[in-house]
């Protein structure tokens, strides 16, 4: 029922030229309404009089072109129209044409859709290779057998590139995190092996810094003795001097023998030699190779 009444609205707003659904129908004088692309070609082929009239198709009634009217019902209708369809169910009891309710007995080659025989005389499927379901039937059934072949193994085949790509991805993941664990591990062993180092040389320093001070401390108290010894001596040197000559002589070679400054020159000589820090030999460790781009084994 509903499908019958459905080809009839269908056939008020078919176009008479083209047989087809009107686009951007309109209408002349008359009443009639055509697609304006059908129309217009019409006006080039129909105006005979010298006022550039034109005759309906339809009725044969003398138009002007330019009193065309848009049919915006119609269009709307026909927007409506395109947007209903038949269920599953009446469009397999039906089997008919939504264009012009007749069977859909032909196949078009071109559109790949079933038409009927009006559909045929169409502007649309002028020219198309049309044929009967029956003589086409087996050589579509044997292309999409061919089709459904040929899209199983491409399917196939994906699904093996996408097991290789999983196993690809798994296996870089667990190279990579080897390969971090190995630089991780790598500069702990290097950065334990720097630390022991550090503490090495910092005790070195440590105990230079401990036996060269003891060392001047010691030295300082002897050379405050020995400054002290040595004003005393100059103190008596100078009274000797402003003295008689015989106090000046007396007992002149023992204080020439007992002269202090030969000990403050031997305290001057006091080893002050400290550790050396040695880059290099800790560069050797690691440092070097890391340099070079080589990574040595710790």
């Amino acid at each position: 029922m509903a499908s019958g009444i459905l080809v009839n609205i269908k056939e008020e707003v078919t176009c008479p030229i083209c047989l087809e659904l009107l686009r951007e129908p309109l209408s002349l004088d008359c009443g009639h309404t055509f697609c304006q692309a059908c129309i217009t070609a019409n006006d080039k082929e129909s105006i005979v009089s010298e006022k550039g009239e034109g005759h309906c198709p339809v009725c044969r009634i003398y138009y002007q072109p330019w009193n065309l009217r848009p049919n915006r019902h119609v269009a709307n209708i026909v927007e409506m129209l395109q947007k209903v369809k038949l269920s599953p169910e009446e469009e397999q009891k039906t089997d008919f044409c939504v264009h012009h309710g007749e069977k859909l007995l032909l196949f078009c080659k071109e559109d790949g859709k079933f038409i009927c025989w009006l559909c045929e005389r169409s502007q649309e499927h002028r020219g198309h290779h049309t044929f009967l379901m029956e003589d086409v039937a087996q050589e579509y059934q044997e292309k999409l057998q061919a089709a459904l072949h040929r899209l199983r193994a491409e399917h196939q085949e994906a699904e093996k590139l996408e097991a290789d790509i999983k196993e690809e991805r798994t296996s870089w993941k667990n190279q990579i995190q080897k390969e971090i664990q190995s630089v991780q591990n790598f500069f702990k062993k290097l950065k334990g092996i720097l630390d022991t180092e550090e503490q090495k040389e910092l005790q070195k320093l440590k105990k230079d810094e401990g036996d060269i001070l003891h060392d001047l401390e010691q030295s300082e108290s002897k050379l405050v003795k020995q400054s002290q010894v040595l004003r005393d001596l100059i103190s008596e040197l100078e009274h000797r001097l402003n003295g008689s000559m015989r106090k000046m002589l007396q007992d002149v070679n023992g204080i020439m023998e007992r002269g202090p400054w030969k000990e403050a020159q031997a305290l001057n000589g006091v080893n002050r030699q400290k550790s050396v820090f040695e880059e290099t030999k800790i560069n050797g460790v690691g440092i070097f190779f890391l340099t070079l781009g080589v990574r040595p084994s710790l």
